[in-house]
């Protein structure tokens, strides 16, 4: 069976050794970059699928890389490796288009965890959804609306659908408003009121009768933004 190639850019040795022993202990085949330069250099010139990149790096940073490998490789699914509290590195980076983060230090079942939701869902992959379930009925992509078991159904706008859809495909995670301004609304989350998110998921949660005092589809996390209901399966 073909290992599938993981680019793991971190100038910290010992960060990357533990990266890529934990790749390869899972069955990916990673390889390794400490600088910006040579981690373009593998990323246009290797059958890559995934690559983990860390945005302070030698010689070329990390949002450089990321810029220049979506030019070249538009569908190459990126997970950015940040410090604790470069919020804003983060949304720099989600902006130029990385799939999804991962915060140091984190376990190595987070990491894998992440790895296999990014590559699941990655276009190079395709995994697009087409059902959401929800605990009384469904929500119907193409159609754009939920629908019930008793059989009544409730339209939804082009960002509540957004705003669900980006929920599901990253169940299991807690998502932050200033993320969803960025990923969903394609907004500049600076000087932007983080409270238009929590009137759209008010909303939203009205529409999938969702419980708002005690909700089982978005989840509200104290303190970070919002999650998906976990237990709900997501269907492509």
């Amino acid at each position: 069976m073909t290992r599938r190639q993981v680019l793991v850019v971190e100038d910290d040795a010992p960060i990357r050794r533990g990266v890529v022993d934990a790749l390869e202990a899972h069955g990916y085949l990673p390889i390794e970059a400490g600088d910006g330069a040579t981690a373009i250099e593998l990323a246009l010139g290797r059958p890559i699928e995934l690559m983990l990149l860390d945005l302070m790096l030698p010689i070329c940073g990390g949002l450089e890389v990321l810029t220049q490998v979506r030019d070249a490789r538009p569908t190459l699914p990126v997970i950015i490796l940040t410090a604790r509290g470069d919020e804003n590195d983060r949304i720099a980076g989600l902006r130029l288009g990385a799939d999804d983060y991962v915060v140091k230090p984190f376990s190595v079942r987070e990491l894998i965890a992440r790895v296999e939701a990014v590559l699941r869902r990655s276009p190079e992959r395709p995994d697009e959804l087409h059902e959401i379930p929800l605990p009384q009925g469904v929500v119907d992509v193409a159609r754009r609306e939920a629908r019930f078991g008793d059989g009544s159904r409730a339209e939804l706008s082009e960002r509540e659908l957004s705003l669900i859809r980006y929920l599901a495909q990253h169940a299991g995670r807690a998502i932050s408003r200033q993320e969803i301004l960025t990923r969903v609304w394609q907004l500049d989350p600076a000087g932007v009121e983080t409270r238009t998110i929590d009137m759209h998921v008010a909303r939203l949660r009205e529409k999938l009768r969702d419980d708002g005092d005690a909700p089982t589809i978005i989840l509200t996390v104290r303190g970070k933004g919002y999650m998906f209901g976990e237990g709900l399966g997501v269907h492509a």
